[in-house]
């Protein structure tokens, strides 16, 4: 079993070392990930310039490779030969913030799971339910261990090809969470503002600014789940067809 472990964060980021540590029982462990972060940058494929990859060493003996390119590139990049070794399985991760709902357009982390789906390999999203800015502890290691036992399951599952989860763990120690729920997509509350400032020149500039997100805590969400402190594991399709509209849209009368 060779695993591919990427992430948004950069290939210094500390969960993505805690995934890495929490991957080797499981198989071998290649890391291939952005040289910086990459959050809500959503699914890139970088076709107008070349690739970089430099060799990295990162802790406990583990070397690991950084691509300037995003993550869904690092995904790329594996499965189209880097490494010698075919990749059975695709985990991203561990992000310090949850992606649910919307979120999963944005997200780096998902968006590497969604690209090993693209080529023909399972991929799970991994993501942690703390504060942006926080500055309690992170409960990495504890999230690396629920890390570790979903994907032992799927592994030993024999799951198919385009199996896409996304799973988010509660921030807190493992004898604090309450167990796994699986959970459907559940909705996000943004409250972005457009901050519009000048530059010394007098000329204008923006930020995308705001509070950070809500979410609308139902009953069967992911939101919901990891907030009531369940790590919640929701199955994805790339497949984005609306299948009652396009029932509808079937039977009305189209004509030029």
């Amino acid at each position: 079993m060779h695993i591919l472990v990427t992430n948004d964060d950069g290939i210094t980021a500390p969960g993505l070392m805690a995934l890495a540590r929490a991957m080797r029982p499981l198989g071998k462990v290649s890391v291939l990930a952005p040289d910086h972060n990459w959050s809500a940058s959503g699914h890139v494929k970088t076709l107008n310039r070349p690739l970089r990859v430099r060799e990295v060493h990162l802790a406990d003996d583990l070397k690991g490779y950084a691509s300037d390119g995003a993550p869904s590139d690092c995904v790329a990049l594996a499965m189209l030969g880097f490494f010698p070794e075919k990749v059975d399985l695709v985990v991203s991760g561990i992000n310090p913030n949850i992606n649910v709902g919307h979120d999963l357009t944005y997200s780096g982390t998902v968006t590497a799971a969604m690209e090993a789906v693209i080529s023909g390999v399972p991929g799970l999203a991994f993501s942690m339910d703390s504060p942006v800015d926080s500055l309690d502890e992170l409960h990495y290691e504890s999230a690396a261990r629920v890390a570790s036992k979903i994907t032992e399951k799927v592994i030993a599952g024999q799951f198919p090809p385009s199996t896409l989860l996304n799973i988010n763990i509660p921030n807190l120690r493992e004898n604090e969470i309450k167990g796994i729920r699986v959970t459907r997509q559940g909705l996000r509350i943004y409250r972005d503002q457009l901050v519009r400032r000048l530059d010394p020149r007098n000329r204008p500039y923006y930020w995308i600014g705001g509070d950070s997100p809500l979410g609308v805590p139902e009953e069967g969400t992911d939101y919901g789940a990891v907030t009531d402190g369940w790590v919640s594991i929701t199955p994805l399709k790339l497949d984005l067809t609306d299948y009652e509209t396009l029932s509808i849209l079937s039977r009305a009368p189209w004509e030029l």
